[in-house]
């Protein structure tokens, strides 16, 4: 064979390595990925989401071949080569050319904005929808248009100077080459000198006179105008001292330059035409100094001496646009609060509150449950989450945790092995479920729903389908409905098995899909087993987070989804889908949990639904009248159903999530200062309310709380979100704000101001009293002691009838195991500050009863029946009276034993 067909062959062997070595792994995973959204029931959406990828992708890659190729060719031409002289480069290059424009559209072109623009084609905007004041463009120019077009600008621009860098290396390039071929046969030996790179070599005589490069010219200065254009819309995001968005300066002065400067670029174009390059540049440049300069003398002659009466029209625009942006204005409501003087409670108006008081700080609530209910060491609990449900027709608000299996927590010996994490260990088992406020004479909490299988103690509660197959903590792949049996539950020195019954999972019983399923994993151990039969299915996507991002990257997805137990015992997940962005005229930019650089934007749009047994995904669009849910609803219409088609069950446990929550207050805390002065010289800035946790002793923000309680002004409890204020500098608390969660009312705000002439304690105000109180600092000294510490709870601020109450749960954790039990409840109301062991006998003693609503000390199984309607049936003035003699008994025992151990203590160091 000759050489040069064995170099040939060679060549196409690496290629066609090359090519199988890519294509086998792609497509192993595409029909791995079809398989998963053909479990999902979303094929339809999946190939909208590739097409929608590759064709931006795909028109950019062309677009930029064909420049590239024009500006190869017109270099060849200026160096007077002739491509076919040369085969094998007229051959490659072409190829050369089209990945580097494949890989050029790929980094230069964000699919979703194109699609966005496109979809937004179809919006239909309402007349009194509304428009920037300075060019009257709607808000979908902003979140869409404005980014598509910078988009497009950027990848002309960029491409243009590619195109010219091109040129001049293709022609001057070859002219270096053929001066070298040239020299090298006159003198076949090369003498020094005869070539080199000196920095004249770079240059490229006669380039300027060539139409190609006057034609890039002019496309420079074109793009350069419509990049000066678009940026006149940036003066809306200028970031000032006092506001976001255009400020005097930026509309009357930098505005009309930067005018001036389009112009001059657009005059410059005739100049570049005709190779005058020297007067374009000086033209361009004069103006753009000009527009460098000018607005800053206006505004340190004119402007800084008369700031606030100058800025304030601007300032206004921006406190409106923020207040529009994080909706503080949609379905939301200012009201003042009075608390009452005596600081006193009504127990029969604040019963629902009372009997709901959440007195286990989920912290604290969760390594408790930890130890008490983990059964075995690879059971974990990731989260507990707080909810409502209805039980004997009243509202409680429970605890719920989701038992999950850790697999990397097995044995060595278990967790080295292939088959057990992926056919055995595949799934975690039942929840534990608890009411906030029962507790047990030992410091736990009592349990409605614990052990497994699971024992159920109350009534309203069912648990059909305890095995969780998708959650917090899982781990892929697994496959099910395999030869060997699924690991349930323990029992005592036993295991129970199972064989999985749902359609969670894809078929991965013939070879075709094992094959493709082992490559895409890279574990061949899928082709080689002997437990995959024609039934088995694999599980992939099975953590929430990922699952729901999979489907749905686009969104914002809550970080903390919650368990909900269904109305016939199912295991759902629930999660909040945000739509963000940074493109809202006017508005200032805040911290948005999940996003590193925030958002100055942010709307709850979706909530999502995901079966724990059958990794059923669903998405409801909770907010139709958000223009970005709407385009993704214009682009994958399969993929989203209303609100409405919700079932009731799941429906009922619908909330006001807790992340937009924080970021509405951290908008507010700034933007109650409506009058344009006040907010120029932050005269009344709120902080978040802080308070104490844990042995730090570090003040930290309190956390949006969920609570049952009665807002002012209303008859019945419902299930809020609540988060308290104080004054910047101060701890009083100045106001509060609550979201509601019920029914039709869910996204309501109310926002609760308190007089600034009425002292109201704040949280950190209370830690102090607490601290200071000698009674609990002497126990709390004791209890640090002795192989123990003290787990101070997050105080949790209640709106009760006569202002506020703070209730703070005190435990007691061993060192060596993490178990905290509940030892005193403070209770705050005004002035007074009650210590007490329960919460019940605080109550007692604040109210003058035996209790305000049913014992929150109980026994270990919950009573079947409803508490009395009214809190204070059943309560005689004798029961109070003996209550405080039992208590007061007790005191004088504890400090009896407290001296009896400090006695013990000295005579062992003597």
């Amino acid at each position: 064979m000759h050489p040069t067909q064995l170099r040939r062959l060679i060549v196409l062997a690496v290629l066609a390595a090359l090519v199988l070595f890519w294509a086998i792994p792609t497509l192993a995973n595409l029909v791995i990925d079809y398989q998963w959204w053909s479990e999902v029931g979303q094929v339809n959406t999946w190939t909208n989401m590739l097409w929608y990828a590759i064709a931006p992708v795909a028109v950019a890659a062309f677009i930029a071949f064909i420049g590239l190729w024009l500006a190869h060719d017109r270099g060849l031409h200026f160096a007077g080569i002739r491509s076919r002289d040369f085969r094998l480069y007229s051959r490659w290059v072409p190829v050369a050319l089209a990945l580097v424009a494949i890989i050029f559209a790929q980094i230069s072109v964000d699919y979703w904005t194109v699609m966005r623009f496109f979809g937004s084609r179809r919006l239909t905007i309402p007349a009194d929808a509304w428009k920037d004041p300075v060019f009257s463009r709607p808000l979908s120019f902003y979140l869409f248009s404005l980014p598509f077009y910078s988009q497009v600008l950027g990848f002309v621009f960029v491409l243009a100077i590619l195109c010219a860098l091109l040129f001049w290396a293709t022609a001057r390039g070859w002219q270096l080459t053929e001066r070298f071929r040239y020299q090298r046969d006159r003198v076949l030996i090369r003498t020094p000198g005869t070539f080199d790179f000196e920095p004249r070599s770079l240059l490229l005589p006669g380039a300027s006179r060539t139409g190609f490069l006057r034609t890039i010219a002019v496309i420079l200065l074109l793009g350069l105008a419509a990049w000066f254009f678009l940026g006149n819309y940036d003066l809306l995001f200028n970031s000032h001292a006092f506001m976001t968005g255009a400020d005097y300066v930026d509309q009357k002065i930098t505005l009309p330059l930067r005018w001036l400067l389009i112009a001059a670029t657009l005059a410059a174009i005739p100049w570049a035409w005709m190779g005058k390059y020297k007067r374009a540049t000086f033209l361009v440049a004069s103006a753009f100094v000009l527009q460098l300069i000018v607005p800053g003398l206006i505004r340190a002659v004119y402007v800084r001496p008369n700031e606030i009466s100058i800025e304030r029209p601007y300032i206004e625009r921006h406190i409106q646009a923020t207040t529009v942006a994080f909706g503080l204005n949609r379905k939301a409501s200012e009201q003042t609060f009075t608390p009452s003087a005596q600081g006193t409670i009504n127990p029969a108006e604040d019963s629902a509150l009372l009997d709901n008081v959440r007195l286990w700080d989920l912290r604290a609530y969760n390594a408790t449950i930890a130890q008490i209910q983990a059964l075995r060491p690879y059971y974990t609990f990731p989260n507990t989450d707080v909810d409502r449900y209805f039980i004997n027709g009243r509202i409680k608000q429970l605890l719920v945790s989701a038992r999950e299996i850790d697999v990397s927590q097995l044995s060595a010996e278990a967790s080295q092995s292939w088959i057990n994490p992926r056919f055995i260990y595949t799934h975690g088992f039942g929840a534990v479920v608890s009411e906030v406020n029962r507790i047990t004479p030992d410091g736990l909490p009592v349990l409605l729903i614990e052990n497994a299988p699971p024992e159920i103690k109350s009534p309203g509660l069912q648990l059909t389908r305890p095995e969780i197959y998708y959650g917090e903590k899982t781990q892929d792949p697994v496959f099910v409905h395999t030869a060997r049996e699924e690991f349930d539950y323990p029992s005592g020195d036993q295991n129970k098995y199972s064989t999985y019954q749902g359609t969670g999972g894809f078929p991965v019983g013939s070879f075709l899909l094992k094959t493709a399923a082992a490559i895409s994993e890279g574990e061949p151990n899928i082709i080689f087993t002997g437990y995959l039969t024609g039934q088995s299915r694999m599980m992939i996507h099975r953590n929430i987070q990922d699952r729901l991002a999979h489907v749905a990257n686009f969104l914002l997805w809550d970080q903390d989804p919650y368990l909900v137990i269904t109305d016939d015992g199912r295991l759902v997940w629930m999660a909040d889908g945000y739509t963000t962005s940074l493109s809202n005229p006017y508005s200032a930019t805040l911290p948005v949990a999940g996003l590193e650089e925030g958002a100055n934007y942010i709307r709850n749009a979706v909530k999502a639904t995901v079966d724990a047994y059958t990794g059923k995904v669903v998405l409801y669009v909770f907010d139709p009248d958000d223009p970005i849910i709407q385009v993704y609803e214009q682009l994958l219409p399969a993929l989203f159903q209303p609100a409405s088609a919700m079932p009731a069950d799941l429906r009922r446990h619908a909330r006001y999530p807790a992340v937009l929550f924080g970021t509405q207050a951290e908008a507010y805390r700034v933007f109650h200062m409506r009058d344009a002065q006040v907010f120029y010289n932050k005269e009344d800035i709120w902080e978040i309310a802080r308070n104490l946790f844990g042995q730090s002793g570090r003040p930290e923000p309190v956390q949006p709380t969920y609570i049952v309680a009665t807002l002012p002004g209303e008859k019945e409890p419902e299930y809020l979100l609540i988060l308290p204020f104080t004054p910047r500098g101060k701890d009083n608390l100045i106001g509060w704000m609550a979201a509601r969660c019920d029914g039709n009312r869910l996204g309501e705000l109310t926002f609760y101001q308190l007089s600034k002439q009425q002292l109201m304690y704040g949280p950190m105000q209370i830690e102090s009293r607490i601290d200071q109180d000698q009674n609990i600092s002497k126990d709390l000294t004791l209890w640090n002691q002795q192989g123990s510490h003290v787990l101070r709870g997050s105080i949790i601020a209640l709106p009760v009838s006569g202002g506020f109450i703070y209730v703070e749960s005190i435990y007691i954790q061993a060192t060596e195991a993490r178990m905290p039990q509940l030892k005193k409840v403070v209770l705050a109301v005004g002035d007074r500050l009650i210590y007490r062991d329960t919460f019940d006998e605080a109550i007692a003693e604040l109210t003058g009863t035996s209790g305000p609503a049913k014992s929150a000390t109980a026994s270990a199984s919950p009573p079947s029946a409803p508490a009395p309607a009214n809190p204070a049936q059943g309560s005689t003035q004798g029961s109070g009276v003996l209550a405080g003699q039992i208590r007061h008994l007790r005191e004088q025992a504890e400090e009896l034993t407290r001296e009896l151990e400090k006695l013990e203590k000295e005579a062992a160091n003597k």
